[in-house]
C-alpha cells in the first residue's frame, strides 16, 4: 500500500472541536506500554478510545476487552496502522510502538491529518528525529513526545527553582538509570507465531527471521530496533537534564562502557557512561543495568535508583520520581524540598488533548522539538560508544566533524515501503 492511499485529501483535515467533544483517539501499539495508553485514556475527560492497532492481534484483542469493559463499547481495530490512518473518525494517535517505528508513525499520521502523541525516545536515530519535527510544522499538526516528566508537578517546581538561581550558576546535570536487567538469554529462530504480522512489525528495520528476544520488549536491547537503555529509561532522565540545564544540543560528546557479566543475544550495554559537553558545563549520563548501590540522595529500596542530580555554585538538587531535596554549602546543609503527588502520565496525556483542541502547540510540554533535541543526546552518546571515540558535533550545522558520524545519523538502507521521508 503507497502512502497516497491514505494521504489524498486528509492532509489538511481538521475537525473543528466544540466545548464538550472528546478527542477521537487510537492507540497504536498495544504492549504493556500501549496498555498503559489505553488505561490512561480512559480515565480523561477530553479522550474517547475509538479504535486500536498492534501487529500482533492478541494484543489488541486484549486491549479491546480493556476498553468494552470501561466503556461498554468494541473500539475499531487495527492490523496494520495505514488502514487506520485511512479512517477519517479518528483525529489523533497514541503511539506506543518499539523504537524504530516512532518516527515514520508519526510522520504518516501527520499526513492524515492525525494529531500525534509518541512515545519516548521521540525518535529512532537523528535523521527520522529531523522528519518529524518538519512533518509537525509542513502539516500543522499537534505533536507530544511521552516524556511526562515535564508534566509532574513536582519536577516542574524543580525545574523553575533551578530557573530562579536556587543553586546559582549551574555546571553539571547527572542523569542515573540505574535500573536492573536480568540476562535475556539466548531465543532460536522460529517460524513466525500465529496472528503476528512480522514484516509490519519490523517496518523500517532491516529483516530478520522471528525470534521470541527480537519480539515483545527485548527489541529494546538489539540495535535495529532499540537504544539501550540510555534510550528507553535512560530518555526520561536525559530529558530532565537537560530541561533543568536550560540546554540545547552539545559540541562535544563521549561514551563508554560495554554488556559486562552476561553472554546473551543482547547487544546494546548493559553499563554506559556518557558526557555531553557544552562548553561551560556539562551533562553525564550513566546507565547501570548490574546490582549497584544508589548516589547522594536518590536512593530506592528495590534494585532501581533513577533520576538526576544537579549541581551548582551554590549545592546540588537531588530529583526523582519520590521528590527533590535542595543541598547548600559546604556542610550540604538542607534547603527547599518537594514531594510527590500521585499521578504520572495522566497530567501530560490531558496537556496533549487540550492542545489539540485548542490548536496551539506552545500549550504543549513535551512538544515534537523538545523530544527530539532530547533523543540527539542519547544518539550522539550512542554514536559515540559504538565507533569508540570522542565525536564533535555542530548544533549549527546539525552535523557531525567526522564522517564516519555523520553516516551514523540515519539508517545506511531503508528497507520499502517503509521509508521515513526527507521532508527537512
Amino acid at each position: 500500500m503507497q502512502r497516497r492511499t491514505f494521504l489524498l485529501g486528509s492532509a489538511l483535515a481538521m475537525r473543528a472541536f466544540g466545548a464538550n467533544d472528546k478527542v477521537n483517539i487510537a492507540v497504536v501499539g498495544i504492549g504493556g506500554r500501549g496498555k498503559a495508553h489505553v488505561k490512561e485514556y480512559l480515565n480523561q475527560p477530553l479522550a474517547n478510545v475509538a479504535a486500536l492497532c498492534d501487529v500482533d492481534t492478541a494484543q489488541t484483542e486484549r486491549g479491546s476487552k480493556m476498553v468494552e469493559d470501561a466503556t461498554g463499547k468494541k473500539p475499531k481495530i487495527y492490523q496494520d496502522l495505514r488502514k487506520l490512518y485511512e479512517d477519517k473518525d479518528i483525529d489523533a494517535v497514541s503511539i506506543a510502538t518499539p523504537n524504530h517505528w516512532h518516527a515514520l508513525a508519526t510522520i504518516w499520521a501527520c499526513q492524515a491529518g492525525k494529531d500525534v502523541y509518541c512515545e519516548k525516545p521521540a525518535c529512532y536515530n537523528m535523521f527520522e528525529g529531523q522528519q518529524m519535527v518538519a512533518a509537525a510544522r509542513k502539516y500543522n499538526r499537534i505533536v507530544q513526545i511521552g516524556m511526562q516528566s515535564r508534566s509532574i508537578p513536582h519536577k516542574m517546581k524543580a525545574v523553575q527553582l533551578l530557573r530562579d538561581g536556587a543553586l546559582g550558576k549551574l555546571y553539571m546535570a547527572k542523569g542515573l538509570c540505574y535500573k536492573r536487567r536480568p540476562s535475556i538469554g539466548h531465543t532460536p529462530e522460529e517460524p513466525v507465531p500465529p496472528g503476528i504480522n512480522w514484516d509490519i512489525f519490523l517496518g523500517p528495520a532491516p529483516m530478520h527471521a522471528f525470534t521470541q528476544n527480537r519480539f515483545h520488549y527485548n527489541w529494546h536491547w538489539f540495535w535495529d530496533t532499540g537504544n539501550g537503555d540510555i534510550g528507553n529509561q535512560g530518555i526520561h532522565e536525559m530529558d530532565v537534564a537537560r530541561w533543568g540545564m536550560g540546554l540545547g544540543l552539545p559540541n562535544r560528546a563521549i561514551s563508554t562502557g560495554g554488556k559486562y557479566v552476561f553472554t546473551d543475544d543482547q547487544e546494546t550495554p548493559n553499563t554506559q557512561i556518557a558526557t555531553l559537553d557544552y562548553g561551560d558545563k556539562e551533562i553525564v549520563f550513566e546507565v547501570r543495568g548490574l546490582p549497584t548501590n544508589g548516589e547522594a540522595a536518590i536512593q530506592a529500596s528495590g534494585p532501581n535508583f533513577v533520576g538526576n542530580l544537579f549541581y551548582g555554585e551554590k549545592g546540588f538538587m537531588s530529583l526523582d520520581h519520590r521528590g527533590f531535596q535542595i543541598f547548600l554549602g559546604e556542610k550540604r546543609e538542607p534547603g527547599e524540598t518537594g514531594v510527590a503527588e500521585k499521578g504520572d502520565t495522566g497530567p501530560h496525556m490531558q496537556n496533549f488533548l487540550e492542545a489539540v483542541k485548542s490548536r496551539r502547540k506552545e500549550d504543549l510540554h513535551g512538544e515534537v522539538q523538545e523530544g527530539v533535541n532530547s533523543a540527539h543526546l542519547v544518539h550522539m552518546a550512542n554514536i559515540s560508544y559504538r565507533l569508540k571515540r570522542e565525536v564533535q558535533f555542530d548544533p549549527t550545522a546539525m552535523k557531525f566533524k567526522e564522517a564516519e558520524a555523520n553516516a551514523m545519523i540515519g539508517r545506511a538502507v531503508q528497507r520499502a515501503p517503509y521509508v521515513v521521508p526527507k521532508l527537512a
